[in-house]
């Protein structure tokens, strides 16, 4: 058996969104842990329509300490593989020495970092709109072709939508842009390889590559990828297979490579 990858889905999806990609990981050795966050386990299609108690009140916190937990119960440094918000978290626990490798994709920036691309404005303004208070956001089937699986056929993304998308908390985004999203950049860390979708309408490829970039220490890995027509849904829609095998190669290279080997930090402190 191989080490321990821990997949960390966003916004809008749950565990089920990481299914093609702990099938092979796991046929390769590795011991795969995909959990849903809190108030997002079960089948998607049924977490939308019988919103669960307290979706709304969910906030970042309480989502990375789920996964700080995880990451430091395992008996060695997991990789750690994130989509979205998840890439975020991904950025977190790297930051406080709790990974072996990290795969941010299509990742929140930390630190407040954004762009002035047109869909990043209004997906988050739309998302993070004080006057909602608590309530979930609904994600319907013609927001989530529109925004999330924008380069899928409409008949395609419904599908993708009825399969994998659920409801969240405006909190966890509006977060995200506070004190909870933020990381030292300056510090020293293990490799991470930041993945974009050209045509991605939530999180732009620009910001992707401003957020890897934006790491300053010198003997750190910091690389960075982005496919061509692909979306916000690069972990599932045609052509994931490239993606997952671009990370999959990547790990591979870096996993035994003398590197920086980051200590756990006191997060009390």
């Amino acid at each position: 058996m191989k080490g321990t990858i821990i997949f960390i889905h966003g916004m809008f999806q749950n565990a089920k969104s990481w299914n093609n990609w702990v099938e092979h990981f796991t046929a390769k050795g590795y011991n795969c842990i995909a959990e849903s966050w809190p108030l997002h386990e079960g089948e998607p299609a049924e977490l939308r329509a019988n919103v669960p108690n307290g979706l709304g009140e969910l906030r970042l916190a309480t989502i990375t300490d789920k996964y700080r937990q995880l990451a430091a119960a395992q008996t060695e440094k997991p990789i750690i593989i994130g989509h979205s918000v998840g890439g975020l978290i991904t950025q977190i626990l790297v930051n406080e020495g709790l990974a072996k490798l990290g795969v941010p994709v299509s990742t929140v920036a930390p630190n407040a970092m954004i762009s002035f691309d047109w869909g990043f404005v209004k997906n988050s303004a739309l998302i993070t709109n004080p006057l909602k208070g608590d309530d979930a956001f609904i994600m319907d089937a013609e927001s989530f072709h529109g925004s999330f699986a924008n380069t899928m056929s409409e008949e395609a993304a419904k599908q993708a939508w009825q399969d994998t998308a659920t409801n969240d908390s405006r909190n966890v985004l509006r977060d995200c842009l506070g004190e909870d999203g933020k990381v030292d950049l300056d510090l020293p860390h293990v490799p991470m390889l930041f993945i974009a979708g050209e045509e991605d309408q939530i999180i732009p490829y620009e910001l992707c590559e401003k957020n890897a970039k934006a790491y300053t220490d010198e003997i750190s890995f910091t690389d960075h990828k982005t496919f061509a027509n692909r979306s916000h849904f690069i972990c599932n829609e045609p052509g994931w297979e490239e993606v997952l095998q671009t990370v999959s190669s990547w790990i591979d290279e870096k996993e035994n490579a003398p590197t920086y080997n980051a200590q756990p930090i006191d997060i009390e402190s």
